[in-house]
């Protein structure tokens, strides 16, 4: 009787210890052991089942992880391409002068496309009388340093040539003076009615070169106050927006704020370069009339030496 309980008791023992060296990897390829019996248990001193097991942390999976990764990866660029669209109440996120051109009113769309042509108006004079005033302005210094030399009207022109200008003008002036008081011994009054014809070519000429600058002046003076309705009305409509939205929320007051001062920023574009360009020309405007008086008294001058040696020659023939 004992040696049979001894024989179970090693066969029992050599079941367990089996069991303890299996490994890992069978057990999980072969599925769950079997627990040992109450009795076995107690007789190699296992731990009972109702003993609580740490559970070891499990290996991440590679799948899964990757897509965990590109999941993170892609959340800033999404949130990215959030701050880059328009918010539900109209708002633009992005900020550029095209797009809040485009966002505008109509009537700041007006203002915006009114300031444009002007400022193309301005630059467009600035070519036209630049090329203009360097133009004659060398044409009638060259006529000048012609007649420089001569000695009576018929001389000058001749000169002169068959050019066209303001000096021509006041050369043709003073001959035909002359030729119409031909018989008049009185020589003042003929130099009156001279000056008379050549302070209206003067006229005529200062008219004619001042052509666009009242525009330039026009352009300059009243572009900022256009600029100014154009925000006025823009801010107006932001309000408006504002208390329909019944928010004041950053994203949805500066679009409409940043649209309306881009019509203030157009108008100082228009009027700061008219008012610079105006003044450029009226320096230069006054150096060319300076000219032109020139001209003028140089054409008087021939007209009093012609009619001094007309006069002259009559009294000595006379004396004769």
């Amino acid at each position: 009787m004992n040696l049979s309980h001894l024989r179970a008791t090693v066969a029992v023992i050599g079941v367990a210890m089996l069991s303890l060296a299996t490994p890992v990897l069978a057990q999980q390829k072969a599925g769950p052991v079997a627990q040992p019996t109450p009795a076995v248990q107690q007789a190699v001193g296992a731990p009972s089942p109702a003993a609580p097991v740490q559970a070891t942390p499990s290996a991440p999976v590679p799948g899964v992880a990757a897509s965990a990764t590109s999941d993170a990866a892609a959340a800033p660029a999404e949130n990215e391409s959030k701050l880059l669209k328009p918010t539900p109440t109209g708002g633009l996120r992005e900020l550029s002068p095209w797009s809040m051109f485009l966002s505008a009113d109509v009537i700041v769309k007006a203002v915006m496309i009114g300031l444009a042509f002007a400022s193309l108006v301005t630059w467009t004079i600035f070519i036209a009388k630049m090329i203009e005033l360097t133009f004659i302005r060398r044409k009638l210094s060259a006529a000048l340093a012609k007649i420089s030399g001569a000695r009576s009207l018929a001389e000058a022109q001749f000169a002169l040539g068959a050019k066209e200008g303001v000096l021509a003008s006041l050369l043709a002036a003073a001959m035909r003076e002359g030729r119409l008081s031909a018989g008049i011994s009185s020589d003042g009054g003929i130099k009156e009615r001279a000056a008379s014809s050549f302070a209206e070519i003067v006229r005529a000429e200062a008219r004619r070169i001042r052509l666009g600058m009242g525009l330039l002046a026009t352009i300059g003076a009243t572009s900022p106050f256009v600029g100014l309705f154009g925000t006025v009305w823009g801010i107006m409509n932001s309000f408006i927006g504002i208390s329909k939205s019944q928010t004041t929320n950053l994203a949805v007051v500066a679009p409409g704020i940043a649209e309306a001062l881009l019509a203030t920023a157009i108008g100082l574009v228009a009027a700061i370069p008219a008012v610079i360009i105006y003044n450029h020309f009226s320096r230069v405007t006054k150096t060319y009339l300076e000219l032109v008086n020139r001209a003028s008294g140089a054409a008087g001058r021939l007209l009093s030496r012609d009619l001094d040696r007309t006069h002259g020659g009559s009294h000595s023939r006379a004396a004769e």
